[in-house]
């Protein structure tokens, strides 16, 4: 292909680009009002209410307790075991 065909190609290929541009950038004002008469928006996720955010604190504290309480648990039982086990060792 001679030089000339490519770079028309070339120059076809961003004069097209820059058509698309352009008509996206006319139409988009048309596009938002017939969204908002349709009511097609894209809706916006809410903010958490103050009851969902109760709810998450609550949550999180429970799950923090369950964790303390495990750990306290598991102390209890290495304690109780250690005194067994103490015990159980003969007297000299």
């Amino acid at each position: 292909m001679s030089k000339h065909f490519e770079d028309a190609r070339y120059y076809l290929g961003r004069a097209a680009e820059h058509a698309k541009a352009g008509v996206k950038e006319e139409l988009e004002p048309l596009q938002d009002r017939v969204s908002k008469l349709v009511g097609d928006e894209p809706e916006e996720e809410p903010e958490p209410s103050r009851l969902e955010k109760l709810q998450a604190d609550l949550k999180s504290l429970e799950e923090r307790a369950e964790g303390e309480a495990r750990e306290a648990v598991k102390s209890a039982r290495e304690r109780v075991e250690a005194y067994r086990k103490r015990d159980e060792q003969p007297s000299e």
